[in-house]
């Protein structure tokens, strides 16, 4: 059976018996217009997806990894409210959405002594990748309670999940290439912390040449506020935009009648 555009992977060939046609499907615009700092933005909804970063137990639940060991986790539940009500747009939006969360392997085989040295400077334990946690579970180590998405978040079986073992998202993972053969031009990033692993991650983005677009009420850290300041001056001034999700969830679906920006007329 022949797949027509519509129904075939972003990044594919069309393929029969005796030929083989190299165009990619195309798919049609979806723009966007929001609010967005230093200016107003357009998306192309049809190029864009969201990555939700390391909302996960050890970094927002309170009897998580930093939760035990003192750290203040409470600013997560903002990020973690407001991705709730803007996943799902944006799944319907057709946006696909990527976890990207630390998943360490149970031997630490891939982890430099510059990582496993986070939270833990003298080297006697309770950082990345320790099993001697408060939680009882190996800090972030996939497929453990400590590397599970937080509750009040849920992933669907058509989102796409990286496990990352650096701060940023790229580095030692195939995120690239996935999004990539997504054949996706803007990054939304969004999760913990603003100022560490999205800041990271969105800077490695803009390197790559994907436009990055952080939207600050789904973001937060456990950081001082200085950090969450400077992140968003930076981001704003070097490498992209900061825009809001409630301003994108207004956008994908405005109140009254009239047709949805960007996504054609509502049923």
């Amino acid at each position: 059976m022949t797949l027509t555009a519509t129904d075939r992977p972003r990044n594919s060939w069309g393929l029969s018996a005796s030929a083989v046609d190299l165009r990619r499907p195309t798919r049609p615009e979806a723009p966007v217009t929001i609010p967005a700092q230093p200016q107003r933005l357009t998306l192309d909804l049809a190029r864009t997806a969201v990555l939700v970063i390391d909302m996960q137990n050890d970094f927002c639940h309170p009897d998580g990894w930093l939760g035990g060991i003192g750290v203040d986790v409470s600013g997560t539940a903002a990020p973690a409210g407001a991705l709730a009500g803007l996943l799902p747009a944006l799944r319907a939006a057709g946006v696909p959405v990527v976890w990207v969360n630390w998943g360490n392997r149970p031997d630490l085989a891939n982890l430099p002594p510059g990582v496993l040295h986070v939270y833990d400077a003298d080297g006697t334990g309770g950082g990345i990748g320790s099993t001697d946690s408060p939680t009882g579970s190996p800090v972030l180590q996939k497929d453990s309670w400590a590397a599970a998405v937080v509750a009040g978040l849920t992933a669907e079986p058509g989102d796409l999940h990286v496990d990352k073992y650096r701060m940023s998202g790229f580095t030692d993972t195939p995120l690239d290439s996935i999004l990539r053969n997504l054949r996706v031009d803007t990054l939304l990033l969004t999760g913990v912390n603003a100022d560490q692993c999205v800041f990271a991650t969105l800077i490695d983005a803009a390197n790559l040449g994907y436009d990055v677009v952080m939207l600050e009420d789904a973001v937060a850290t456990t950081s001082p506020q200085f950090c969450l300041d400077a992140t968003v001056y930076n981001v704003r001034q070097c490498f992209g935009f900061t825009a809001t999700g409630a301003d994108l969830l207004a956008a994908l679906d405005p109140p009254g009648p009239g047709p949805r920006a960007g996504l054609g007329p509502r049923p």
